[in-house]
């Protein structure tokens, strides 16, 4: 399965190439594992022992533009001068080469960025990423549900309602709003590429009456016939970059977008505002891809990755939000109204059920590009 990992990027800028960018010492590829002492006690995110990984060569895929280069500044940059380190720098992440080089005993990828989803279909026995080894990783500061089995959060970010403040003389409130066209008039953006994922089917749910804590497993009958009851009013967004210009070009009354390109339109003037009562967590993964050359010090990657500082950087860098609850990025007043880690508005936020979304995504898939394209 590979999904079209491009149309998930909140912040796009030029992609990487496939050429590897060295941002401290050598480009040398490492022959094999080298023995490491990441010394004893346990893990403490953000932190890695002195000089402990010199010698050893990691490379990061991701996705390049501002995102990559946030993730390069904040972690990879101080992780490779604190721990001896040569950290290199590749992408886009796609699918099909993660499984060639993990079928190939070849991985030159020793840190994967991924689609959370897709993360979640590879733990495990048959699955392609290597179980998170806790003792090097320390967890204890993510949010609780963004931790999986073979992955940790790489950011975090809603998926949520904009609504235009000049259409409406009183503020649409959340999902029963959305679908209320009687009362709220006019046209509603939602994304409209083949690819599916949590968030408009939840949101139809949930107009319906459904429950939170009762959406999964998703009865897909009576969200498509929620969905269809709005058709009419559905209009389709198939990039970041096109859902931004149709909020600030007021083409949308509603949209349903990634928060980041929401804040880009409001920041560019556009009079819409975010509504978090009931918008969704989306978030990217880290992994370590099984049969990588030093698991050991990729997995030390990943813990200095989850440390207060590093996230609160990132976050400043690329306006996504932290996923450790000790970072406290320094942001201007826009930005911090669309922070998901602010406990005003995390404490109305949806976590999806990414497990269920992993195992039923082929599923979920037909059905989505059968109803889209019918």
């Amino acid at each position: 399965m590979k999904k079209n990992n491009s149309l998930r990027r909140i912040v796009l800028g030029a992609v990487f190439g496939a050429v590897a960018v060295s941002l401290i010492g050598c480009s040398a590829v490492t022959p094999g594992p080298v023995s490491v002492d990441l010394g004893s006690g346990p893990a403490n995110a953000g932190t890695v022992k002195e000089g402990a990984l010199a010698g050893i060569t990691l490379t990061l895929s991701s996705y390049g533009g501002v995102y990559q280069d946030g993730q390069v500044a904040a972690a990879s940059e101080p992780f490779a001068k604190a721990s001896g380190a040569t950290m290199l720098s590749d992408g886009p992440t796609e699918y099909a080469k993660i499984k060639a080089q993990v079928d190939n005993n070849n991985v030159t990828w020793d840190i994967v960025d991924t689609d959370a989803i897709w993360a979640a279909t590879q733990c495990g026995e048959d699955g392609l990423l290597m179980d998170l080894d806790t003792s090097i990783v320390d967890t204890s500061k993510v949010p609780e549900g963004l931790v999986g089995d073979c992955y940790v959060p790489a950011m975090q970010y809603g998926f949520v309602i904009m609504y235009n403040t000049e259409k409406y003389a009183t503020a649409p409130t959340g999902w029963t709003d959305f679908f209320d066209t009687k009362k709220f008039p006019g046209s509603r953006a939602v994304a409209g590429f083949d690819d599916v994922a949590p968030g408009l089917l939840e949101g139809a749910l949930l107009a319906e009456g459904v429950p939170a804590d009762d959406l999964y497993p998703l009865d897909t009958d009576r969200a498509y016939a929620k969905l269809d009851s709005i058709r009419d009013n559905l209009i389709f967004w198939t990039s970041g970059a096109q859902s931004q210009q149709m909020i600030e070009a007021g083409e949308a009354d509603m949209a349903l977008v990634w928060a980041g390109r929401g804040y880009g339109a409001a920041v560019n003037g556009a009079p819409y505002k975010p509504i978090f009562n009931q918008a969704f967590v989306v978030m990217d993964a880290l992994s370590v891809p099984k049969n990588a050359k030093n698991p050991e010090a990729a997995f030390a990657y990943l813990n200095y990755y989850l440390g207060a500082e590093q996230q609160a950087k990132l976050s400043e860098l690329t306006s996504y939000s932290p996923v450790n609850v000790d970072a406290k990025p320094e942001l201007d007043a826009l930005a911090k109204t669309y922070l998901v880690t602010d406990p005003d508005i995390s404490a109305n936020m949806i976590l999806p059920d990414t497990a269920w979304w992993g195992k039923n995504y082929p599923s979920q898939l037909e059905i989505w590009t059968k109803w889209l394209h019918g």
